[in-house]
């Protein structure tokens, strides 16, 4: 696994001298460490840690799928300087233990801070999982505890058979499995009075279905596009949202490669295009695609952007699959960043993000409550009378069936 990773930057990430970076020498040295590994998790976060060297949000490593599914019944998210509890999964543990608005100060003893949040995210649901997480938390009164929560953990596969006995009901779990994820991915919408809201999850549509929704946006004199918690996904589908924003053609940045540098242009749909008002909701979720719009948006001059800063992680990346076996396989995948984008005042957006024209933030008693001021703050622009206890009830959040 770190050859194959180490073999998949040095054919494709799009910086051939690796930030100064010795690439020989540390796969040498990390393949040294992997001979006293004393664990497999221990032995997949090295892997992890030798691709961590290039800083790069969109190289990583994914190990093979475990043998179980888990859920640690909250969710976190950076909201401003404080890391926050949005969400608790009903039926867990966490429910009896953690509230919407709790703010987390350390997990398992370590401090958790806007800059590390990703990196802990990563170890926790991916390189590293626990069967408890130790919490200290801060409630909305500033009243402080410390609870240990107990993830809940379903056992499953740990290799797919696709070609022996059983092939049939192993394909038919994996079109459920994508069922599923397409479901929480699907785009929603809600028309009130000459305004649309747009809830867009992920940027993994084809161009028919991005036309049919800003179809849908033209008979409204305001557009307001919900980017939040959107993790991005496809640039051509990007691309083709922007052509949907513009009467003419913009450039959307440069694409440098260790090949050289191509500008990126969206063709406009011209009188197809959506003439309106746009307003752009982003927050710390928003991160690839997903910065791409709004910074263009803000560039051009076409509409207002709403929220907290970006994820800032804007990078192009392929990921590479690989795997150990033959019809009985445990797979594996490297993604490794291609390209590095600039955008239009020249600069890059990784590691800086997006920052909105106006900063909108949920307090923790908004996350108690439910109630989505953001989105409000944005109607209220649009001319449109939405208090934030109903704004947080248009798109209820779903949780993924476990």
């Amino acid at each position: 696994m770190l050859r194959d990773a180490s073999d998949a930057v040095k054919k494709n990430y799009y910086d051939s001298t690796y930030h100064g970076l010795n690439w020989d020498a540390r796969f040498r040295e990390y393949d040294e460490k992997l001979k006293s590994a004393p664990s497999l998790n221990a032995g997949l976060t090295m892997i992890a840690a030798f691709l961590d060297g290039l800083k790069d949000s969109h190289t990583y490593f994914s190990p093979p799928t475990r043998p179980y599914r888990l859920d640690y019944g909250y969710r976190l998210a950076p909201i401003g300087d404080q890391i926050l509890v949005t969400r608790v999964r009903p039926g867990t543990d966490a429910e009896k233990k953690v509230k919407p608005g709790d703010r987390l100060i350390a997990l398992d003893g370590g401090p958790v801070t806007r800059e590390n949040f990703a990196t802990m995210e990563y170890v926790l649901n991916t390189l590293s999982p626990r069967q408890t997480t130790r919490l200290a938390l801060r409630d909305p009164s500033a009243a402080d505890r410390e609870v240990v929560v107990e993830t809940k953990v379903v056992p499953g596969r740990q290799v797919r058979n696709l070609t022996g006995a059983g092939a049939d009901m192993e394909m038919n779990d994996l079109i459920k499995e994508q069922e599923l994820d397409e479901r929480q991915y699907r785009q929603k919408f809600a028309e009130i009075g000459d305004v649309l809201i747009w809830k867009m999850p992920v940027f993994l549509l084809d161009n028919s279905e991005i036309d049919k929704l800003f179809s849908i946006a033209r008979r409204h004199s305001t557009l307001i596009l919900d980017l939040r918690e959107n993790p991005g996904g496809l640039v051509d589908a990007a691309k083709r949202m922007i052509s949907n924003l513009f009467d003419h053609d913009v450039k959307v940045f440069d694409r440098m490669t260790r090949h050289g540098r191509a500008t990126v242009v969206a063709k406009s749909r011209g009188s197809s295009a959506y003439a309106g008002k746009v307003i752009v909701l982003i927050d710390s979720g928003s991160a690839s695609s997903a910065e791409i719009l709004a910074r263009v948006v803000q560039l051009e001059k076409r509409g207002t952007v709403i929220g907290d800063r970006s994820a800032g992680a804007v990078m192009e990346t392929q990921i590479l699959t690989f795997a150990q076996g033959d019809a009985t396989a445990i797979f594996y995948a490297v993604a490794v960043t291609d390209a590095d984008l600039l955008m239009t005042d020249g600069k890059s957006l990784e590691g800086v993000g997006v920052t909105p024209d106006e900063l909108a933030l949920p307090t923790p008693l908004d996350l108690a409550a439910g109630r989505d001021p953001v989105l409000a703050q944005a109607a209220l622009m649009a001319g449109l009378s939405l208090d934030a206890a109903a704004a947080g009830k248009l798109f209820p959040f779903e949780w993924r069936p476990f």
